[in-house]
């Protein structure tokens, strides 16, 4: 039976983890000759390329496939382990989440595992469209989707439906939507967006008015920094009600299409990886969510 290079795999795991050489050398301390060494056994034992030597470099799919099992293998003696000889904590959880559930509701569905003390955390962050990918890389052990489709090795749940408003300041709104939200304002009209890959905006210009064109946008990658930037008249944007709710009570902020909205439904998808640190996790996550999001209404 072929030995498995656990210090191989650790370096595979550190270069990618880190994004170079020198920090995998540093994260494992040991010389970047040494994990440059490490990688190169592993991938002759392997009898192939794992790594692209790109700037930063790229896992291979064999790479990845060894790289997701590592890690996997990992939590499993974790649990084991529980702590080391000397007290160090020894289990570490990746997930990936959507910014706005992570600007609401994540912080009480993680305070449970996080004030224990015995297991660390790293809460990665992409658009709800696309997380699932992480976990399908096996670079996390969770994640919070809108995407349905099922990966083999994982199970999943339904969490409920976050619902975005289309909403602007008040002068905001007075000045580029006059007769209201029409397919012209908005092509004229910033709006906000999160990222380049956050279709939500552009999704409800096409749903609501019809258009599917260009329109001018500003971006900024911060779920809070959003909220703040559209209460200042920057732009229009969808947000969560769990957001805007103030916003919109005290004035701040308006609603553009009353009585209209969107509903994204959240996925809870995880590996079927049975330990008391991943089952807190999800049962947490789980129970959270759905205590915050809508449960009962179907989707505009």
């Amino acid at each position: 039976m072929r030995q498995v290079d656990y210090r191989g795999l650790a370096a595979l795991d550190a270069i990618i983890e880190y994004g170079n050489f020198d920090k995998a050398a540093a994260a494992l301390a040991i010389t970047q000759s040494a994990v440059s060494q490490r990688l190169r056994l592993l991938e002759n034992s392997a009898g192939e390329l794992l790594i692209v030597r790109s700037q930063p470099p790229v896992p291979t799919a064999a790479g990845q496939r060894l790289i997701a099992h590592y890690r996997q293998v990992r939590l499993l003696e974790a649990t084991l382990l529980h702590a080391a000889p000397d007290g160090a904590p020894t289990a570490e959880i990746a997930i990936a989440v959507n910014a706005d559930s992570a600007a609401t509701w994540l912080q009480q569905a993680v305070t449970p595992l996080m004030l224990r003390g015995d297991c660390m955390l790293h809460i990665r962050m992409d658009d709800q469209d696309h997380t699932l990918s992480m976990l399908r890389e096996g670079r996390v052990f969770g994640c919070v989707t809108s995407e349905t489709a099922q990966v083999a090795g994982t199970s999943s749940t339904p969490l409920g439906r976050m619902r975005y408003l289309c909403v602007a300041s008040p002068d905001f709104a007075r000045r580029w939507f006059p007769h209201g939200m029409t397919a012209a304002a908005v092509q004229r009209a910033p709006v906000m967006i999160f990222d380049r890959k956050d279709a939500l905006q552009a999704r409800y210009i096409a749903q609501y008015t019809g258009y599917t064109g260009a329109f001018p946008h500003h971006a900024y990658a911060s779920s809070d920094g959003f909220l703040r930037f559209v209460a200042a008249g920057f732009g229009y944007g969808m947000l969560p009600v769990l957001q805007c709710a103030d916003g919109l009570r005290n004035g701040t902020l308006v609603d553009l299409t009353p009585g209209h909205y969107l509903d994204v439904p959240l996925i809870w998808h995880r590996w079927d990886i049975d330990t008391p640190y991943t089952r807190t996790l999800s049962q947490q996550m789980i129970a959270t969510a759905q205590r915050w999001l809508l449960q009962d209404e179907v989707a505009r």
